[in-house]
C-alpha cells in the first residue's frame, strides 16, 4: 500500500526518546529528536517516499499508532522502542497483528550495556535490527525500508 502513489515509513519512538540530545548525550548523542527527524525527512524526499512519525511515553498509545498503521498506508516501521524492548509483550502483538515489517533501532548497543538490556521481545521478529551506531542508525533504517522492496514490499491495497 503507498500513500500517494509513494512508499510510506512510519518511524516510531518510545518511552524518554523525546529526550535524547539531552538526557546522557555521553550515552545517547548529541543529536534531538528533532535533529533525528529532520534527517529523515530529507532522506524520504530524496528516495521519493512518504514518512511519518510518531513519539510517546506511553505504551497503549505505541500499539494504538501500530494498529493505525495497519489501514493508513505504511509500507514498513522504524521503531525504537527504548525500555518496552525489554519487557512488552504485548507492543510484539501489536507489530505481529498488523503484518507490516519493522526494523528495530537503538541508539546504543544494546548488547554492550547492562544485563537486562540484552534481551528483545522484539528482535526475533524485525526484518532486520540496528543498534550501537547513534542517530546514523535512523539513517539505514530509513534507507532499508524505502529501497529493500524484497522485505519490505508494498502492501496490498485492501486490508
Amino acid at each position: 500500500m503507498t500513500r500517494d502513489g509513494k512508499r510510506s515509513v512510519l518511524v516510531m519512538n518510545g518511552p524518554n526518546i523525546n529526550l535524547i540530545g539531552t538526557r546522557e548525550p555521553t550515552v545517547y548523542g548529541s543529536d534531538t529528536l528533532d535533529d533525528v527527524m529532520a534527517a529523515a525527512r530529507v532522506q524520504a524526499a530524496d528516495l521519493g517516499g512518504h514518512i511519518d512519525f510518531f513519539q510517546s511515553n506511553w505504551e497503549g498509545a505505541l500499539i494504538d499508532r501500530v494498529h493505525q498503521a495497519r489501514t493508513d498506508g505504511t509500507d514498513a516501521i522504524v521503531i525504537n522502542p527504548a525500555a518496552l524492548t525489554h519487557y512488552s509483550v504485548a507492543l510484539r502483538d501489536a507489530l505481529l497483528s498488523v503484518s507490516i515489517p519493522f526494523i528495530e533501532v537503538h541508539l546504543t548497543n544494546i548488547h554492550a550495556r547492562e544485563e537486562f538490556r540484552h534481551k528483545s521481545y522484539l528482535s526475533d521478529k524485525a526484518a532486520g535490527i540496528i543498534v550501537g551506531f547513534g542517530a546514523k542508525g535512523y539513517g539505514m533504517a530509513v534507507e532499508s525500508a524505502f529501497t529493500d522492496k524484497a522485505k519490505f514490499p508494498s502492501r496490498p491495497e485492501s486490508i
